[in-house]
């Protein structure tokens, strides 16, 4: 067994060059609120859900981009009500938000 049920990565990089980069999308705050949606929901620990930062995941052009695992989701997402609707339906119920996926 895994030791989380989910692992989420969240793409932060900041590209210098100006080029397509996630941090252009404000996802360092969007990766902040999941984290804190996950435990105010109480879903957040060891055998539940992981939400992390990472460095560039290389699918800038489809960004902002966070991947779930071990299920190997990735997601493109807009705001709150998207990173909301992953974490209701997915990290909670099991479901892909096939609308977000990429």
């Amino acid at each position: 067994m895994s030791y989380y049920q989910y692992h989420v990565f969240f793409c932060t990089n900041l590209r210098e060059d100006g080029s397509a980069c996630c941090q252009q999308y404000d996802s360092q705050a969007m990766r902040d609120y999941a984290k804190q949606r996950s435990k105010e929901l109480g879903i957040a620990g060891p055998g539940k859900v992981r939400i992390n930062t990472a460095g560039c995941l290389d699918r800038c052009n489809e960004g902002p981009v966070m991947v779930v695992y071990p299920d190997e989701v990735w997601y493109s997402y807009v705001d709150r009500e998207d990173i909301d609707e992953i974490i209701e339906e997915h990290l909670l119920n099991g479901r892909v938000v096939e609308r977000l996926k990429i």
